[in-house]
């Protein structure tokens, strides 16, 4: 040991975790349990045992390394008054203060090009927000390197740990729970475990997220969040508008890109949300598209919000990208840069019929309303694409997910001491 005594604030899922001697260690934990933090003060410990010491920290994406892991570790060094530096070429923060190891720093997104080094423990943040597969092959990597025995350890011990919001029943469930070895523990920590959160945070969440979501995203608790339909929160009865277009009020449209089977969700705006009014189904290509809104909607102001690819991909053999031509014909288009995660836009489409914020007119968009009926997940836990219903589906998420996206309040972690 290097002597060194750290300091750490913990909740008290949070000071379980840090002592739990398992070889293979899971935070499962709900939002605003102070996941990122567990991982930050697990990783300091480890690399406080010796200068020789190689600690690996991965996340998703490379954007995620660079925006919340590295930053997230010099604060921590800081703190503690470990003189470091961030080496962005090699992905790494070196160490200069006696007793200290460094860190290496990988994504998750590509698990075979985690090779080529040694780490002494490892740390996965995320790791459920990888289909289970990938997750599967990228744990599997992080455990294969983790393997160095460094220098004046009388007792090394290599453990890795792996820290994720439940995303259903997918790796971690499938590892730590259903098929769990002698190696492997968990511990789950509530929304509830951190007292130092705002008053209103919890109850944000849950005005939020879906009902569904709400045990794996404020309890930390594994739930099937991959049964029924994916739209579980539409009800026909419950949700259904009798909004019809008024002349000439402005038209929100959700438009979904695809040759020959172009896809539009026609909305308009009332007091009590959004409605839902007309569709369109079946049309070629964007020009066709366009000819067709400038028919059917002779007088109102267009707002288009597309998929976002179509700033690059081209339905017809043109040198001009669909959502140019959505501009050149004189259309407000409303996209971000990428589209938002899959399971992100389904979030936006669900809590929003959940809090009453979205409407259909079944009678009119016969078809947006079969969709969100029918559309399921298939067997890998993403939603079906075989059906036939998710394109008019996605075009009826883009503008939820623009408008109304679920956004996770900002929390923090109280003063505990753990030593």
């Amino acid at each position: 040991m290097s002597g060194r005594t750290l300091q750490i604030q913990a909740t008290k899922p949070q000071a379980e975790f840090l002592t739990l001697k398992a070889k293979y260690r899971l935070f499962c934990a709900g939002f605003g349990s102070g996941k990122s933090e567990t991982m930050a003060s697990a990783a300091l410990i480890d690399a406080s045992q010796s200068a020789s010491i190689l600690v690996g920290l991965y996340a998703p994406t490379f954007d995620l390394v660079r925006l919340i892991t590295a930053p997230r570790i010099q604060l921590k060094l800081a703190e503690h008054g470990v003189v470091h530096r961030y080496n962005k070429n090699d992905n790494a923060i070196y160490t200069s203060s006696p007793g200290f190891g460094d860190f290496i720093m990988r994504t998750l997104d590509n698990p075979e090009r985690i090779v080529g080094y040694e780490t002494y423990t490892a740390h996965a943040d995320e790791l459920d927000t990888l289909k289970t597969e990938h997750a599967r092959k990228a744990w599997n990597q992080i455990i294969a390197r983790n393997r160095q025995r460094p220098k004046g350890l009388t007792e090394p011990f290599n453990q890795a740990s792996a820290y994720t919001t439940p995303e259903g029943f997918k790796f971690c469930h499938d590892r730590w729970v259903a098929n769990r070895g002698p190696s492997y523990a968990l511990v789950q920590a509530s929304t509830y475990s951190n007292p130092y959160l705002p008053k209103d945070y919890i109850e944000s969440l849950r005005e939020s997220y879906p009902a569904e979501l709400i045990d794996a995203y404020i309890e930390g608790k594994f739930v099937n969040l991959t049964t029924g339909t994916v739209y579980s929160a539409y009800d026909r009865e419950r949700c259904r508008s009798h909004e019809t277009i008024k002349q000439g009020e402005p038209l929100f449209i959700g438009q979904d890109f695809n040759v020959g089977a172009m896809a539009s969700t026609i909305y308009v705006r009332r007091p009590n949300g959004w409605h839902a009014v007309d569709q369109l189904t079946g049309i070629y290509d964007t020009p066709s598209l366009i000819t067709t809104i400038d028919d059917r909607y002779v007088g109102h102001q267009i707002t288009i919000y597309p998929d976002a690819s179509g700033k690059s991909r081209k339905t017809v053999n043109a040198s001009t990208s669909d959502i140019a031509l959505l501009q050149q014909a004189g259309y407000r288009v409303k996209a971000p840069n990428a589209n938002p995660p899959v399971k992100d836009r389904i979030m936006a489409v669900n809590g929003a019929l959940s809090r009453g914020d979205l409407w259909v007119n079944d009678r009119k968009c016969p078809d947006v309303a079969a969709c969100l009926e029918q559309q399921a997940y298939d067997k890998n836990g993403e939603p079906d694409k075989q059906g036939g219903f998710d394109h008019q589906n996605d075009a009826t998420g883009y503008m939820p997910a623009f408008e109304m996206p679920i956004r996770k309040p900002v929390a923090s972690v109280g003063p505990i001491r753990f030593m």
